[in-house]
């Protein structure tokens, strides 16, 4: 009973964390392509108000991950998967170049085509399927390159 009461909060913990999450993005503008591509123009009209969005998303991200490090389990009690990996390799580079070239192009990122795509807004229809294609073509190359391996 107990494991799935931790369960029924761990599921109201993620809605209620997603919903902030995209209200955060709504009110920060980080939905709006325009305003993301004005953010992204550094050689014309740059918007930096989105630079302050950032460093606020990254500092609460490093304090929740220092806190995250000393800790076994989450504060629900489920068990805590943090990543382990700390080198970059040419898989991590050509990912980031494809994600910067897709997020130049539309001003648009997987957490805001999500808003985009729950609002009925095309460009986020059209990007979300993008996206997962490209996950779709990943998921067939990483399963080939493990089939090579053996």
């Amino acid at each position: 009973m107990k494991k799935h009461l931790n369960s029924l909060w761990a599921l109201c913990a993620a809605l209620f964390s997603g919903l902030i999450f995209g209200l955060g993005l709504i009110l920060a503008g980080m939905a709006n392509p325009a305003k993301v591509l004005g953010f992204l123009d550094i050689t014309g009209a740059w918007d930096p108000s989105l630079a302050l969005v950032m460093c606020g998303a990254i500092t609460i991200g490093a304090i929740a991950f220092t806190i995250a490090k000393k800790r076994q389990v989450t504060f629900l009690g489920l068990n805590l998967h943090l990543p382990t990996a700390h080198k970059a390799d040419i898989r991590l580079a050509l990912g980031s170049i494809l994600f910067g070239i897709g997020w130049g192009l539309s001003g648009i990122c997987p957490g805001p085509a999500l808003v985009l795509l729950g609002t009925g807004i095309a460009k986020g229809f059209y990007f979300a399927s993008f996206m997962l294609l490209g996950m779709l073509i990943f998921a067939g190359l990483e399963l080939w390159r493990s089939n090579k391996r053996r």
